[in-house]
């Protein structure tokens, strides 16, 4: 059988056309290594090839390219991948000191952008060159909790004699560890110890601001003034006393309280 050869002067015209109203348009085999099955150059600087339907393009083996992935659509990605049961996009490279995934961005934008839940999950080693830049208050840290009740976000919690949390209750209580996570509009910059155990946990602020239930009944409290636990469960008070609040500070409040009991922001500074 002789090669098929199409050639068309026609601007709106395909070298070669096939329609078929149950088949393929166009099926092309090949059985010599390294060769394709169909083959579409273009020496104009268009497409090489262009598959059109739904979906638009499908492929039973490899796919090799040579070239990049461009998108003319405005604000649509270069490459798309979409699954019901597995990976959206997959990167793999056996070579040492090569990422299976490089995202750059020339625009100042993103390189990089993970969305889900977790956004990104790595097994291995993770080296950022640039800066790390959180956009949440805190670093906290999972603890574990004697109970859920009474412990929502904003309590003043401290260690029991097994290592774990209840809300305060004591005034001065050097056993403080520090304040829930995630009360008003203040969430977790970064999470430590997150894993699965017996008793519930929660978000401990260690480091950084938070908001805080304070009791100002005891003494107004001022920005500035340094905090540690009272004798309101789970609410903190302005430290009056240095002696006894040596070891048992948890911070330094961030706004002011005249009087009852609110929540305030604070910078978490135990001492």
């Amino acid at each position: 059988m002789a090669p098929v050869v199409g050639t068309t002067s026609n601007p709106r015209e395909s070298g070669v056309t096939g329609e078929s109203d149950a088949g393929d348009g166009v099926f092309g085999l090949s059985k010599a290594q390294d060769r394709s099955g169909v083959t579409g150059f273009n020496q104009g600087g268009g497409r090489g090839l262009t598959a059109v339907g739904t979906p638009a393009g499908h492929f039973d083996g490899d796919v090799e390219v040579t070239g990049h992935f461009k998108n003319p659509t405005p604000n649509a990605p270069a490459v798309f991948g979409e699954s019901d049961s597995g990976d959206g996009v997959l990167g793999l490279s056996r070579a040492p000191g090569r990422s299976g995934v490089t995202g750059f961005n020339q625009g100042g934008g993103r390189g990089l952008t993970a969305v889900g839940s977790p956004a990104g999950h790595f097994d291995g080693d993770v080296e950022v060159t640039g800066d790390i830049r959180l956009t949440n208050q805190d670093c906290a840290e999972d603890f574990d909790i004697v109970t859920v009740k009474g412990t929502e976000p904003g309590t003043v919690m401290v260690l029991n004699e097994t290592g774990a949390l209840e809300p305060s209750s004591n005034a001065y209580d050097k056993k403080v560890a520090g304040v829930i996570s995630g009360a008003g509009d203040f969430r977790p910059g970064i999470i430590l110890g997150k894993q699965e155990t017996d008793s519930p946990r929660m978000p401990i602020a260690l480091l950084g601001k938070v908001y805080c239930k304070v009791d100002a009944r005891y003494s107004s409290i001022e920005v500035g003034d340094l905090l540690t636990t009272s004798p309101t469960v789970g609410h903190a008070m302005k430290a009056d006393d240095s002696v006894r609040a040596f070891g048992a500070v948890i911070g330094k409040a961030l706004k002011s309280l005249v009087a009852g009991q609110g929540l305030i922001p604070i910078l978490i500074a135990l001492q």
